[in-house]
């Protein structure tokens, strides 16, 4: 019974998701958006991990673009797939970091890890009627 009363509030349930993720991806992005293009540099060499090791300050800014900018976009429901998609990918991207530099799984390389997942489930979702750009 309890299952079938939630189910009537699918709605509800991306919203609060998509609140939550996109206000910590805000506070993740911003001070990396901020950061100027010594942090970039640094964010961005992570995808020498993949092969792709020119224009690092460039990487890194697109990935702090999308963590910051990402993260408003999620709260308000706009651009919700696109973002999410590029969301997994700088998860992706985060986890063969840490899985390159031998990090712990458990927590470090894990997290970034599941929150790829979660992005990559939640763009086949889509951000619910709570959104301006609504399916």
């Amino acid at each position: 019974m309890l299952f079938k009363f939630l189910s009537k509030y699918r709605d509800l349930g991306l919203l609060v998701m998509r609140l939550g993720l996109g206000v910590m991806f805000l506070l993740h992005g911003l001070p990396k958006l901020t950061g100027g293009p010594s942090r970039w540099k640094a964010l961005g060499a992570a995808m020498g991990n993949l092969g792709i090791d020119f224009y690092p300050i460039v990487w890194g800014f697109l990935a702090a673009v999308t963590e910051g900018i990402g993260g408003v976009l999620l709260i308000l429901g706009v651009f919700y797939r696109p973002t999410c998609v590029l969301l997994c990918f700088v998860m992706a991207v985060a986890t063969v970091k840490h899985l390159s530099a031998g990090d712990a799984f458990m927590g470090t390389t894990s997290y970034p890890l599941e929150l790829a997942f979660v992005f990559f489930g939640l763009a086949f979702a889509g951000p619910g009627r709570f959104s301006i750009d609504k399916d």
